[in-house]
């Protein structure tokens, strides 16, 4: 493969990696009015106010989170983006920063997994069956892959 193909097709690669990661994300995330999950958790759980009171605030400190995950993505796709420019392959610059693009798309996924479970401990087990029935489908819907 030529050298200039070579790091075109990484940069692409990456570029999708961290689109699928970020739209898995976006997809558990719900603190994003419109999503599916967020309309159960408001619309078809019959939260208390108290369970609202609580899932408020953990959408509240994930929106915080979520800005600065999504910064610190951005950031190490365009370290990415100068490494490829300077090294025109794959070379130490261009692995560390795929490697780096890796960690923060893993970084999202991780803090978004633990937003849904601190949401999940503040329903009831009746909520809670509901609630993983729509995680599940969620994540092995063909609108997530």
């Amino acid at each position: 493969m030529a050298p200039v193909l070579r790091y075109v097709l990484v940069a692409v690669l990456s570029a999708a990696v961290a689109l699928a990661a970020s739209h898995f994300a976006r997809g558990l995330m719900p603190a994003r009015h419109g999503s599916e999950l967020h309309q159960l958790m408001h619309d078809r759980l019959d939260l208390t106010a108290e369970q609202q009171a609580k899932i408020d605030q953990l959408e509240t400190d994930f929106s915080n989170t979520r800005m600065a995950l999504d910064a610190q993505l951005r950031e190490s796709n365009m370290a990415l983006a100068r490494a490829i420019e300077a090294e025109q392959k794959i070379g130490p610059k261009v692995s560390a920063a795929v490697d780096a693009s890796h960690m923060a798309m893993g970084d999202l996924q991780k803090a978004t997994l633990a937003h849904v479970f601190a949401m999940r401990s503040v329903l009831t087990p009746s909520q809670q069956a509901v609630f993983d029935r729509e995680i599940a489908r969620a994540l092995t819907s063909p609108n997530n892959t």
